[in-house]
């Protein structure tokens, strides 16, 4: 069972080789550490916009390295995925949080349906919302 899920942001400092965030991420098994669709999502999106701004074939090439091995990383991590139960919790802090990021909400509500603890650098963008549990692992 899943107990801490990295939101994008901390997903990216462990991909760039955060030695804090790594040395916390090392400290747990396999199966407890996961990550959302929503993120997977985000970082692909990211990477179709590079591939979309590439002018000549080599400037492909180290996007799709890059790609490459975003891949390989996240698909080591158990990734949960938006549930029905996740949709209804989302449309719950929709309502609560009208002006908050629906990425953000979207990964706050699997969190939530997990009922696992969600792990954030941005912690004012999440602290507030009632039933989600988070913690930042890129301070010691």
């Amino acid at each position: 069972m899943t107990s801490y899920v990295l939101d994008t942001d901390t997903l990216s400092l462990l991909q760039r080789g955060n030695a804090v965030v790594g040395a916390r991420f090392s400290r747990y098994d396999a199966d407890k550490v996961a990550t959302t669709i929503v993120s997977v999502e985000e970082q692909l999106s990211g990477w179709y916009t590079l591939l979309r701004r590439a002018k000549t074939a080599a400037d492909l090439v180290p996007v799709y390295q890059r790609m490459s091995d975003t891949l390989r990383f996240l698909s080591a991590l158990p990734i949960l995925t938006f549930t029905e139960t996740a949709a209804r919790i989302y449309d719950q802090l929709r309502r609560a949080w009208p002006r908050r990021g629906r990425m953000d909400l979207r990964i706050a509500a699997i969190v939530m349906a997990f009922d696992a603890v969600l792990v954030t650098c941005n912690l004012g963008d999440f602290d507030a919302i009632d039933g989600l549990t988070v913690v930042d692992w890129s301070t010691r």
